[in-house]
């Protein structure tokens, strides 16, 4: 099942968005009472936040263009990070944390549909996840445009970088969290779909490597192009993850714990 597939199900009324915001809000409640989770929510980005601040206001203003890019792009591909790694780690452990508390098989008696849980979960991790991310960009580039040296500043605020981090947060959060739900599904300890998630979720990085490290020239172009190539590996990383989430595949999962 694809994902237009899936937007021409709940046109047709076949997917409850009643049902998915109720599986949202199960997913909201769930997290806010984990406190693995909240701290990764909080912790996390600052951390990831206060390093790239660093690098860029002690970047040096007398080194090449060359240099000064490579520094800035690598400053830039340090804080997608957070859209990766986050999402990752909270939908890593949506389905084997449910599993350990014994909570899974209430779920699937009830009426929700297999494709409104997992939309439901993908969708509690994804929400934080892109709000963070979104927000701490915002902060780092208020921090560079009111307090960094001018070449830095010119060098960090250029169209094609900004934009090619607001189009990859989402796409790459997207990706985190189908390899985090697959990972999820198989898994039966939580430390271990963590780390399985957060390896599993890496991958795509090494497309916008290549823009950060100007092996590729940054472009609005580019940045577009590479944007459409994460989004189609994020729609056939949903055509593999929908069908484990079949209600008799997870049941059974679950029974061969």
């Amino acid at each position: 099942m694809s994902a237009i597939r899936a937007f021409q199900a709940v046109r047709s009324g076949r997917i409850d968005s009643h049902r998915v915001r109720a599986v949202l809000r199960k997913e909201v409640t769930d997290y806010r009472r984990n406190r693995f989770v909240l701290g990764t929510m909080t912790v996390l980005p600052i951390l990831f936040l206060v390093n790239p601040i660093i690098n860029i206001f002690t970047a040096p203003t007398t080194v090449s263009h060359t240099a000064l890019d490579a520094r800035v792009g690598s400053t830039m591909l340090f804080m997608l990070l957070v859209p990766v790694i986050l999402p990752a780690t909270i939908s890593a452990t949506s389905i084997v944390n449910e599993r350990e508390q014994g909570t899974l098989e209430p779920v699937l008696t009830t009426p929700v549909r297999s494709e409104e849980l997992l939309i439901g979960k993908a969708l509690a991790a994804l929400i934080p996840a892109v709000a963070i991310a979104y927000t701490m960009l915002g902060i780092f580039l208020l921090m560079v445009k009111l307090f960094a040296h001018q070449q830095v500043a010119d060098a960090t605020l250029e169209g094609p970088r900004i934009l090619a981090q607001v189009l990859f947060i989402p796409l790459l959060a997207g990706w985190a969290i189908w390899a985090g739900l697959a990972v999820s599904v198989r898994a039966n300890d939580v430390r271990v779909a963590q780390q399985l998630g957060t390896l599993a979720s890496l991958p795509p990085l090494a497309i916008t490597a290549l823009m950060a490290f100007n092996v590729i020239t940054p472009s609005f172009r580019v940045a577009v192009l590479f944007a459409v190539g994460l989004l189609l590996l994020d729609v056939m990383a949903y055509r593999l993850i929908a069908p484990m989430f079949d209600r008799e595949r997870l049941i059974t999962a679950r029974g061969a714990k």
